[in-house]
């Protein structure tokens, strides 16, 4: 039995993996962005240990997550399932005066990671649009550039595979990987959304909980349990290092050294 903790787990494909998890005999910490988020989790996953609560785009509430999550120990794995996309046509400012889509989508995952005692197993929710993302990290707040909500998910996802690629340079012992859920018909992703809906929460929970040797592995990026093609930029160090010294900057929390 694993102990996992997985955010955005109130609906969607973190609710789909949280029970695919649970079925499987694990112990699943869920989470929701406000209090009556959480409760609304624990009743729809019926096993879940608990739900803990936490803004991911306000930074201190999620510095008060992670302690929250490391009162109980070290996880096994961690899945950072929590997202936005970006319908609207134009930028929304968060609390701490970042674009939404940048602080849930990157610095909460980039934060919660830096923060959290280091588990056995990290697991990022990208999307294949993550190859037309820009690794640029000199506008992540698109504050000099005309609002494009669409490039501004896409930049994220890119930046989520860089998360996780960048982790795994760094902490050799623990597995750190990336996942395409595919274009499936969650909130997200709308009704119109063509993939299969059934395999999309399979490979996180896959990564992070069994046992085959397959996962284990690190620094790879899956799409429906099989390696998949990333973005060049994820191929080197130099956009990870960028990325990572511009989450230490905005947070004020440097990622901890191997």
């Amino acid at each position: 039995m694993s102990r996992i903790f997985i955010t955005g787990s109130a609906d969607g494909l973190g609710l789909m993996a949280a029970r695919l998890l649970i079925e499987d005999g694990h112990s699943v910490t869920l989470h929701g962005r406000s209090p009556a988020r959480a409760d609304e989790a624990l009743r729809l996953a019926p096993g879940a240990v608990e739900a803990l609560a936490g803004d991911l785009a306000d930074i201190a509430s999620t510095r008060t997550l992670a302690d929250r999550a490391n009162a109980g120990g070290p996880f096994d794995a961690v899945i950072h399932n929590a997202g936005v996309g970006s319908r609207e046509g134009h930028r929304i400012v968060t609390v701490d005066g970042l674009s939404h889509v940048f602080q849930i989508n990157v610095l909460a995952p980039y934060l919660l990671t830096a923060l959290m005692e280091r588990p056995k197993r990290l697991v990022y929710l990208s999307s294949g649009l993550h190859r037309s993302g820009s690794p640029a990290v000199d506008d992540l707040q698109w504050e000099n550039r005309p609002w494009d909500g669409l490039q501004a998910y896409c930049d994220s996802k890119l930046f989520d595979v860089l998360l996780a690629f960048g982790v795994a340079r760094r902490w050799t012992d623990v597995r750190s990987n990336a996942v395409a859920p595919g274009w499936v018909a969650t909130k997200m992703g709308g009704p119109g959304a063509s993939d299969d809906l059934d395999q999309g929460p399979r490979t996180q929970a896959w990564l992070a909980a069994n046992t085959a040797s397959a996962t284990d592995v690190t620094g790879g990026y899956f799409y429906h349990l099989a390696p998949a093609e990333t973005h060049e930029a994820t191929h080197g160090p130099t956009a990870t290092d960028a990325l990572f010294a511009a989450c230490a900057g905005i947070t004020g929390t440097a990622f901890p050294a191997a």
